[in-house]
């Protein structure tokens, strides 16, 4: 096959007006370009952007196609949202329904001679239709796909481990025709590892079948410390396919819990959502990348990807980075959460979307777990454990290397059985009834009570009786029981069920150190998924703890855009709270977070928000006031100290956080920890900032790639060393040379600018920009700001 990035020269405009075409490249989400509007029918779910259908154009020569007569064409499109309508010179040759997964479309008949017009309508005016920010558009990337008539079938190789130890693998390919398949195992360094061949002749109804192992000698197991990976290289007459795998096994069962290559496995998780913060929805190959490595450096060795199917390039990501996957099919089944989601087609479309799902999953080693659905209050019910159990089933029959699970909210459940459910038909309707307005339902209303009243709220819901009674059936025919936020019942249901295996599908923050004693003790207990890794546009404020200096409401109104959820903000800066996650999990021994000084009182409560605590000891002109500050830590006891002066010493509970008062002055904030015998374990310190302030441009790298590569600069404003001082604001305004600003802006979760500005905000004294290079050479960003100017200079390869 060859595959070629289809994804330039392409225009885009609002489908229902004759404006202009704008010239776009693919990634694009168009709904970042909507305007904000009080009026948004989606409304905290997305943002309060607007939706449109857009039209995508691009001219094609055949001449710029290298094909021979008889080749198949196909285009292959990763993720278009939504309802996506291709026609080739205005002939409709492909349609897909669902927004979050990949599709082809078949060109071979369609080809004119000379110039060709390619149109792709996404269809997304239809709102409400999803609980977060969707994005709209081509949002993942387009590829040219020419085969030789006798060809290896698309997705048509699979890789199977049959034995870890020995380096045993099974290869199986599908052909279009009969014939010898050739067939080589190739090292990172290129070497041929495993050589075969074997014919392809057994017919099964998806075309030729060749099925043959082989052995990969001194063979490099995939880890999550060490991601060995091979590459194999398949070759059916003029075709050739290459297909990146690792040599790794999963096995989950009630006696020895998760397993890869036979060790037990703990999943340190969390839940993403699919946008990329000021990108928008746009799956760029780097900002997948990037993703995972700040998520696997904050101690996490798990994703969810919630509540949908991934991007391919967040899954190669995985793949290097020995980062493990849960990947999910949908957010609901027949209830609908929003009037014009997806519900309607599930029970049509399911088998045809988890095979897709399959086979973009199958051959990577990262993915590990297929979950079929969240907080699906249908499993409460016959007709959703039926549906529970048919698509465990098909899973099975497509991929029995891997268990399948579902995120069951137990109180959910529990609530739905009588009546009294989160989602129904009914609260769909009316979440269009009360669009633009301040009356929420659904989840909404869902998320501001579990604001109001705290996570204990659904944690103790979890606990009681009619909560079993109402997830047993379901989970009894699932693999892995998923509970969102169900870690009071843990205990109970373990001792109760000896043969469930559970996981912490959806968790609060707060839990993790609870979490990972329980884990230890019980191997059936096999992983957390904190809600949520990274912060993410949409379902805004529901994490968020914010002050008036930054926001101007706190009802969740036009302006707020973000969900404040994440122990990573939206430009990817770790908070507090991922300190005390990796304090929680033993990785890292202690760490202090700081309430902010000297910001307003008032700020909106949150059930996914721990603490507001940031890691920073420098608070201009507050001197005097008084802080709350935090200390994280495995230990029997902490001391606090103020410039060598102790100010506090408290025992440690079972949730690994002590909090202070304290009183500020500038100069070295110091924590110590001490075991059960008072010798001291762990310290760590905050330093005030010096005197002098300025503006710093801090690239995240030196060089880039042109083509995929993206520059990330932080605009600081902070110290001559770089430390930064968290109450200063001001505007940062840059121009750049030779790079288009694809986002820029802050992590505040209130925002009213555009992320397309080339003006933004700091929030706690930083903002980002995210640029993409235009040609090799120098990129250049010149910044200038109340506190002088700045210049980042990167290398273009």
């Amino acid at each position: 096959m060859n595959r070629i990035p289809f994804n330039t020269g392409w225009t885009c405009r609002p489908a229902a007006s004759e404006a202009e075409e704008v010239p776009v490249t693919i990634p694009h989400d168009a709904m970042q370009w909507d305007p904000k509007s009080a009026d948004s029918p989606s409304g905290v779910n997305s943002g309060w952007y607007s939706a449109r259908d857009y039209l995508y154009t691009k001219h094609f020569s055949s001449a710029d196609i290298r094909r021979s007569s008889g080749d198949l064409t196909l285009l292959e499109f990763e993720g278009v949202y939504r309802n996506a309508r291709i026609r080739l010179n205005g002939r409709l040759i492909a349609s897909h329904d669902y927004g979050y997964s990949g599709f082809y479309a078949d060109l071979s008949e369609y080809i004119a001679e000379g110039d060709n017009v390619l149109t792709v309508e996404a269809h997304n005016s239809d709102q409400p239709n999803c609980r977060w920010y969707s994005g709209t558009g081509i949002y993942r990337p387009v590829w040219l796909c020419v085969m030789p008539e006798r060809h290896i079938m698309p997705d048509g190789v699979r890789i199977t481990t049959v034995d870890y130890r020995t380096g045993r693998i099974a290869v199986d390919v599908r052909t279009s025709h009969p014939g010898v398949v050739y067939v080589s195992v190739l090292d990172v360094d290129g070497r041929s590892m495993a050589q075969f061949k074997a014919l392809s002749d057994r017919l099964d109804g998806q075309g030729n079948l060749m099925h043959e192992e082989c052995v990969i000698p001194d063979v490099r197991l995939w880890n999550t410390d060490e991601p060995n990976l091979y590459t194999c290289v398949v070759r059916f007459g003029d075709d050739e396919q290459r297909e990146v795998f690792g040599v790794r096994t999963v096995e989950c069962d009630a006696r020895r819990g998760f397993r890869i290559n036979g060790e037990r496995v703990i999943l340190r998780g969390c839940c993403i959502h699919h946008d990329n913060g000021l990108l928008g929805a746009c799956a760029y190959p780097a900002a997948e990348e990037r993703k995972v490595a700040l998520l696997k450096g904050g101690g996490y060795n798990a994703i969810r990807s919630a509540h949908n199917p991934c991007s391919k390039a967040l899954l190669d990501a995985c793949d290097r980075l020995g980062m493990l996957m849960l990947d999910e099919y949908v957010d609901g089944w027949y209830i609908h959460k929003t009037r014009y989601d997806y519900g309607t087609e599930v029970e049509a479309n399911y088998r045809d979307d988890l095979a897709d799902l399959v086979a973009k999953d199958y051959n990577h080693p990262s993915v590990i777990m297929y979950s079929i659905g969240n907080e699906v209050s249908e499993t409460a019910q016959p007709r959703g454990i039926a549906l529970t159990d048919a698509m465990t089933q098909y899973l099975h029959g497509l991929d029995a290397t891997r268990p399948v699970t579902c995120g069951v909210n137990i109180f959910f459940n529990f609530l739905s059985s009588m009546g009294l459910g989160v989602y129904t038909d009914e609260k769909a309707m009316k979440e269009i009834e009360h669009s633009g307005k301040k009356k929420a339902v659904g989840s909404e209303f869902f998320n501001r009570l579990a604001g109001i009243m705290g996570a204990d709220f659904m944690k103790f819901g979890a606990t009681l009786p009619p909560c079993d009674w109402k997830t047993r059936g379901a989970f009894a025919v699932m693999d892995v029981a998923g509970y969102n936020y169900g870690i009071r019942r843990y205990r109970h249901d373990l001792n109760r069920y000896p043969d469930r295996v559970i996981v912490g599908s959806e968790t609060f923050c707060s839990d993790a150190a609870r979490f990972w004693d329980l884990a230890q003790s019980n191997p059936r207990l096999i992983g957390d998924f904190v809600w949520s890794g990274m912060d993410y546009l949409g379902e805004v404020g529901i994490g968020s703890q914010e002050y008036a200096e930054y926001a101007k409401n706190f009802d969740g109104s036009l302006g707020w855009v973000s969900a404040g959820a994440g122990r990573f903000d939206l430009t990817g800066k770790p908070l507090a709270e991922a300190s005390y996650t990796q304090v929680a999990f033993g990785l890292k021994p202690i760490a202090i977070g700081v309430v902010p000084v000297g910001l307003g009182r008032e700020h909106s409560p949150s059930a996914w928000k721990m603490t507001n605590a940031v890691e920073s000891w420098s608070w201009d002109g507050q001197e005097g006031e008084h802080t709350q500050v935090e200390v994280y830590a495995r230990a029997a006891r902490v001391k606090l100290l103020l410039n060598g002066r102790e100010i506090g010493s408290a025992r440690v509970g079972r949730d690994a956080r002590v909090t202070f008062t304290a009183v500020y002055r500038p100069g070295s904030l110091t924590a110590v920890a001490y075991d059960a015998d008072g010798v001291e374990i762990a310290r760590t310190s905050l330093a005030t900032a010096g005197k002098e302030t300025r503006l710093h441009a801090v690239p995240e790298a030196e060089r880039i790639a042109l083509g995929d590569g993206l520059a990330y600069v932080r605009f600081m404003y902070a110290d001559a060393a770089g430390t930064v001082k968290p109450l200063l604001r001001g505007d940062v305004h840059i121009e750049v040379e030779n790079g288009e600003i694809l986002g820029f802006g802050s992590a505040c979760p209130y925002y009213e600018r555009s992320y397309r500005s080339d003006t933004a905000d700091t929030y706690y004294g930083e903002a980002m920009a995210i640029i993409r290079p235009c040609e090799t050479g120098i990129l250049s960003v010149k910044a200038s700001s109340p506190y002088g100017e700045a210049t980042a200079r990167i290398e273009v390869r």
